[in-house]
């Protein structure tokens, strides 16, 4: 299977009482294109003072792999600034969060496995 960006479906929104909508572009179309071992794989971009409300994962891992632009990370209470390169994994019964606090675009992939 081949889904150009063309038939990626994008979405708007405030993920998790964050500051403002994220652009969501779909990477795989949830739980069923990921057979059971995920619920999300996406490709997210969060404009100038945008922000992912600070939350905790309860029976799955959400991994960050940062593209451009740079940022805020809550790690479990810890402020730690992210640049492109880097990777976060927030673990079963861990809290994060993600502000821009940056003058561009922060662009990142997302991804939760069970």
């Amino acid at each position: 299977m081949v889904r150009t960006k063309n038939e990626q479906k994008v979405e708007f929104k405030c993920i998790r009482n964050g500051n403002g909508e994220a652009e969501l572009r779909l990477i795989l179309n949830g739980a069923d294109e990921m057979y059971g071992k995920g619920r999300l794989f996406n490709h997210m971009i969060l404009a100038p003072g945008r922000s992912v409300g600070d939350h905790t994962h309860t029976g799955d891992n959400e991994i960050y792999y940062f593209l451009k632009g740079s940022g805020l990370y809550n790690d479990n209470g810890k402020s730690v600034r992210v640049f492109p390169g880097d990777t976060t994994v927030c673990n079963d019964g861990e809290c994060h969060g993600l502000v821009n606090d940056g003058d561009e675009p922060l662009e990142f992939i997302a991804l939760i496995l069970f």
